[in-house]
């Protein structure tokens, strides 16, 4: 099996583990961003632009889009879990089907969010990816991703891939980003997370 054979099985097993866990985690997760999410989207929103054109990968709940569109910014929402799709829907949001790995992601955009998302690309897909998201935007757009920090992977039901700040910044800069700040923080179950926000040269 190539290496993009087994890309596909990893995140064809991810994807049905999110199908199965959906409604729990829209029972748990929080539906607003706390104020540290808060303030990072607002710096992510001043780069794109109150009228800008955001895609979402990975929309989940969709609670995050939520609160982008109040600031007044177009969200495409999507992921690769139908349930989360269903879910959004129910209240009254249209979300698309999206693959990270096989899917055009259209363009360009002023913005591109993947929170908690590219946590699942495995470690040799990950310069294609990225690569695909820069290409997705406008010169001068912003693209904020988080990722798990740690070394290697862990495999079960969700394939979860680790990330040290450094090697992970160098993997946007190679996608050719530039690097604005990144945060480190502590999540749920005492998670370590680094949140990058990146622009695409004008």
């Amino acid at each position: 099996m190539d290496e993009l054979s087994q890309a596909l099985e990893k995140s064809r097993q991810t994807i049905s583990a999110y199908e199965d866990y959906a409604d729990r985690y829209d029972a748990i997760v929080r539906h607003v961003p706390n104020e540290r999410e808060q303030a990072s989207l607002k710096r992510f929103v001043a780069i794109a632009g109150t009228s800008g054109r955001i895609l979402e990968v990975g929309s989940g709940a969709g609670y995050d889009a939520d609160f982008l569109e109040d600031l007044g910014v177009k969200v495409r929402r999507t992921d690769a879990t139908k349930r989360f799709l269903e879910l959004q829907a129910a209240r009254g949001k249209h979300g698309e089907l999206l693959d990270l790995l096989t899917d055009d992601l259209g363009g360009p955009y002023d913005a591109v969010l993947a929170l908690a998302v590219l946590i699942h690309v495995p470690r040799d897909q990950i310069d294609q990816v990225l690569g695909k998201i820069a290409r997705s935007l406008r010169p001068g757009g912003a693209f904020l991703v988080s990722m798990r920090n740690g070394d290697g992977e862990a495999s079960g039901e969700y394939h979860t891939v680790y990330w040290r700040r450094d090697d992970f910044a160098a993997r946007l800069e190679a996608a050719g980003l530039v690097l604005l700040r990144d945060d480190f923080n502590i999540g749920r179950n005492s998670e370590e997370w680094n949140t990058f926000l990146t622009v695409r040269p004008a």
